[in-house]
């Protein structure tokens, strides 16, 4: 029978399904609901930079509490971070897997002090996220990505545990970034985060939100990437993340060379039923293929001639539309 086992990010995981970070995962009773469904390890959901910047600023506004509004900042920082901190122990108590915490920031602020108590609360890994739309008319070109440098090589500096870049898909270069953010001591790289998308209502003549949840569409961009990344810089682990609908998406983007996937979408409009089926798909697809383990095919149909790559995407193209009439 095929072993599912999977490195990822140094933490050892029995199936490479992980749940990504969601309101799925922010209560210790969901996330052992999720670890007895069979999922291979959990990020929890994440603890938002400008959430707490937001409430802190509010209620610290000293127009409104002139006397306390320094305290009053802390203790919302310190409010918010304690029950983080909580929510990772009471996790690692129900959950015999990995549990990855996660933070979500766009400055180098405050989060190596967070990142201290993170690893000290019992997390195995800490999950970054730098997502944001860089939109100043005086942006200097590279900054958003030393942002990203800058942030990890920060925490590498204070945390032990493994650290996970979690990447937009809005850089010039991924590929790039990622040889620099394994450099300054990236264990691994998921590709790629979410944007929340906008709409317009043309009847209230008003901005709307548009779709929440990802579609098997998505997963494309992820292979793309992974399939170049996972070439180019080959020592880092890669997780795909965004239109994994299917069980033969967590196939494709092994064979492209992710160590693991993260699902979200998929279980918020499904059940916690498909963890199962996603396991059981790849066993089964494992065993006809006569793969015993992960490592035998993750990877394989990856970019292996990187000087290729323009023309490898240039012959697909021509390809597709000169069979179309």
């Amino acid at each position: 029978m095929a072993t599912l086992e999977t490195t990822f990010a140094g933490l050892k995981l029995k199936n490479p399904i992980i749940i990504s970070s969601s309101g799925l995962t922010d209560s210790a009773a969901k996330n052992q609901k999720l670890y007895e469904a069979g999922a291979g390890a959990i990020v929890l959901k994440s603890l938002f930079e400008e959430q707490i910047m937001m409430e802190a600023d509010w209620l610290g506004d000293p127009n409104m509490y002139p006397e306390g509004s320094d305290y009053l900042v802390g203790y919302i920082r310190e409010h918010k971070l304690g029950e983080y901190l909580n929510l990772i122990k009471e996790t690692k108590k129900v959950c015999d897997i990995p549990v990855i915490a996660s933070i979500n920031c766009y400055q180098d602020a405050d989060w190596i002090e967070f990142a201290r108590k993170i690893e000290e609360a019992g997390a195995d890994a800490l999950e970054v996220n730098i997502l944001a739309l860089q939109t100043d008319i005086q942006y200097a070109y590279g900054s958003f990505e030393q942002r990203h440098i800058d942030i990890l090589s920060h925490i590498r500096k204070t945390v032990n545990i493994p650290v996970i870049m979690k990447l937009g898909d809005n850089l010039t270069n991924p590929i790039a970034l990622i040889d620099q953010l394994y450099a300054n001591g990236a264990a691994a790289v998921v590709m790629f985060n979410r944007f929340y998308q906008p709409d317009i209502d043309i009847e209230k003549m008003a901005q709307s939100a548009g779709s929440v949840f990802s579609t098997d569409a998505d997963l494309s961009k992820s292979l793309r990437w992974i399939g170049i990344a996972s070439a180019a810089v080959s020592k880092l682990d890669y997780a795909a993340s965004g239109g994994i609908h299917a069980p033969e998406g967590v196939v494709k983007a092994i064979l492209a060379g992710a160590s693991a996937v993260e699902i979200c979408s998929a279980l918020y409009q499904n059940s916690y039923a498909i963890i199962e089926e996603y396991v059981r798909f790849l066993n089964a697809w494992m065993e006809r293929k006569g793969m015993e383990n992960i490592s035998q095919f993750k990877g394989m149909l990856n970019v292996s001639d990187l000087n290729g790559i323009n023309t490898f995407e240039r012959t697909q193209f021509l390809k597709y539309f000169s069979a179309r009439k």
